[in-house]
């Protein structure tokens, strides 16, 4: 009988192994298709024009350079595109962080009246695939007169329903009586949601901040629907323009590879410098948003 545990104990134990191996090596592999493209990019940006032009996969540049930053920075001008990106960028995610934010401040207010039904009506929101509804805000925005600006883009998806339910959430762990008491010592509203509810949901700012920013920044399908004017371009749109509808800007200069991979290694910079600031809130936020009242 012991015999027979101890086999059992064995097999159970090596089977184990055997499921780890195979999860390590299905990890890795499954990395691997994230950054072997990821530092493909990386080398063919800072090499040269020759060598970014000669066929396989490279980890490493042959030859470093940083001419493809120059190129696409100064002579093609991504400068412009860059610093429309930052203004719709930095301006709607804050508008739309606090927008929500004081929205998830409201709906944890026991005593609103018809808070069910405005949650209710938030949550139909989310439903309506935004293809849906490409047309009408087209119109909206021509009669407005907000086509060919930076104000269309930084309107557009100013407030959203799951930011306002995820802040919502996180409010929810903010005790009443807090606020309560405050009321009592004279604080208003406005100084209650920003001395208090703000410090105390860092996680939940720092998680639709994330998002927003992230979103803003990728942003593609309303500066092609609001956008013309070559000069009010976002960075998606230019790399658009860069890597898929031109091959050349004039007869006797062709758009190289490096070129190509420098606009996009300019275009992930900021991500990858804002993450490490968000990143210790993110988990907890995602963790903390995902409960329900």
């Amino acid at each position: 009988m012991g015999e027979t545990n101890n086999m059992n104990k064995a097999y159970t134990s090596l089977s184990s192994r055997v499921f780890d191996v195979i999860n390590i090596l299905f990890l890795l592999l499954l990395v691997s298709t994230m950054i072997i493209p990821f530092l493909n990019t990386f080398a063919l940006a800072f090499s040269t024009n020759f060598a970014s032009m000669q066929p396989g996969i490279v980890l490493w540049p042959k030859e470093f350079s940083i001419e493809g930053f120059s190129t696409v920075w100064n002579r093609m001008q991504l400068y412009l595109p860059f610093t429309n990106n930052v203004i719709v960028t930095v301006v709607g995610t804050v508008g739309h962080v606090l927008l929500c934010a004081m929205a998830g401040y409201v709906l944890v207010q026991p005593r609103l009246p018809g808070k069910k039904l405005m949650v209710s009506f938030i949550l139909v929101t989310m439903m309506v695939p935004g293809e849906a509804i490409m047309i009408p805000l087209y119109v909206v925005n021509k009669e407005l007169g907000l086509l060919n600006t930076l104000s269309a883009l930084i309107i557009s998806g100013l407030v959203s329903g799951f930011s306002v339910l995820l802040m919502r959430n996180f409010f929810f762990s903010v005790p009443f009586e807090m606020s309560e008491s405050a009321r009592m010592d004279g604080a208003g509203d406005i100084r209650i949601f920003f001395t208090m509810y703000l410090p105390l949901a860092k996680a939940g700012l720092a998680t639709v901040t994330l998002f927003e920013f992230v979103s803003r920044w990728n942003q593609f399908t309303p500066a092609l629907l609001y956008i013309n004017n070559h000069a009010k371009y976002t960075l998606q749109i230019a790399l658009k323009s860069l890597i898929i509808d031109t091959d050349a800007t004039s007869s006797n200069f062709i758009i190289t590879t490096n070129v190509r991979m420098a606009g996009i290694v300019i275009a992930l910079i900021p991500l990858i410098i804002i993450y490490p600031y968000v990143q210790k809130y993110f988990v907890k936020g995602i963790m903390i948003g995902a409960n329900k009242e």
